[in-house]
């Protein structure tokens, strides 16, 4: 039978048919029993975060060099483009009493920074949820003449004044209740929906103090999603239709939040301890670094989720890794190709 054409009942049983495979292969292996999730709870409260913390610095390192020159942005820069943003993961409460959120619910934050050239993450730090995003700026050390794309919930004139000082551009989007003056109007691009592109400087006196050089105001027209949306950057030298597709770009770090949480499974935590969480969490960083690193060594084709099924159901093959990848099984993906099984030829 066709792939498009599989049943339901014939897909899941050959995945069971797999699983039960590697079962046994694991019992010659000397593992008789599955390994109880107490055992790896203990574990993982007892044993340094540090050590998972130390392996996927290391491999992101190595990524990097792997990856220098990679580029899939529209914007021609020599310059570094990072992304910045933060994912909460929910905890209980009546578990994980030290993650400090709401009344009702605990959770903890990842504040990451991301290289949007090469989708491999530059910077993590970890708060509990109650923390709020901007925060983490003062723990990122700003390159300069680097980008740093944000959304507008990372707006607070005195840290962004930091980056500035530290000859590092940032972009991020207006509040509503921005309050400023023009000081100069640079001509617009209405057909590719540059409304306006002026140079401002703050009103409110506290801002002003925070802030007191000139900001580049741009406001733009996204025909895609019809919005009309305000940057903010620090920066006067690209254009502003360059500006606007870098912000653009800033849904990478949405895609990398949404692969490391549904697809290496950190919802669900063996162990109660910050130590243990921290532990799960690098792990599963090191795990996407490290699928990055194969796809780039073995000239890969296929996604980084196509590699990681592959990877998890062959664990025990014997075989050369790039041969692994030359004949896929997709009957045991989860992704299909189809949105729908075939009912007829």
């Amino acid at each position: 039978m066709a792939f498009g054409q599989l049943t339901h009942r014939e897909s899941l049983s050959d995945t069971i048919l797999c699983l039960k495979a590697n079962a046994d292969k694991m019992y010659h292996l000397g593992i008789g029993n599955v390994v109880a999730k107490s055992t790896l709870s203990v574990a993982n409260e007892n044993r340094s975060y540090l050590i998972y913390y130390d392996l996927a610095m290391l491999l992101i390192k190595q990524a990097k060099e792997l990856y220098i020159g990679d580029s899939d942005l529209e914007v021609a820069l020599e310059n570094n483009v990072f992304a910045i943003d933060a994912t909460t993961i929910d905890l209980c409460l009546s578990t994980f009493h030290w993650a400090t959120f709401r009344t009702t619910k605990a959770g903890i934050k990842l504040h990451t920074q991301l290289d949007l050239k090469t989708s491999i993450p530059e910077f993590i730090h970890f708060s509990t949820a109650s923390v709020h995003d901007v925060n983490a700026l003062d723990f990122i050390c700003f390159e300069a003449n680097s980008f740093y794309v944000m959304d507008r919930g990372y707006v607070d004139y005195k840290r962004l004044y930091k980056v500035h000082q530290a000859n590092a551009f940032y972009i991020t989007r207006a509040k509503d209740n921005m309050n400023c003056r023009r000081v100069k109007s640079m001509p617009s691009d209405k057909p590719n929906g540059v409304l306006c592109d002026q140079y401002v400087l703050l009103n409110n006196y506290y801002a002003a103090i925070d802030y007191p050089v000139k900001i580049r105001r741009i406001k733009f027209y996204d025909a895609e999603s019809g919005k009309t949306l305000i940057f903010l950057t620090n920066n006067f030298y690209l254009k502003a239709t360059d500006i606007a597709q870098l912000y653009k770009h800033r849904w990478k770090i949405e895609l990398f939040f949404k692969w490391i949480k549904q697809h290496l499974k950190i919802k669900s935590f063996w162990g109660q301890s910050e130590n243990a969480v921290k532990t799960q969490v690098w792990i599963a960083i090191a795990v996407y670094v490290l699928v990055a690193i194969a796809k780039k060594k073995f000239m890969l084709k296929q996604s980084l989720y196509e590699i990681l099924q592959i990877l998890s159901i062959s664990i025990f093959e014997k075989m050369p890794v790039n041969q692994l990848f030359q004949q896929t099984q997709k009957q045991y993906f989860k992704e299909l190709n189809y949105n729908q099984l075939k009912m007829f030829d």
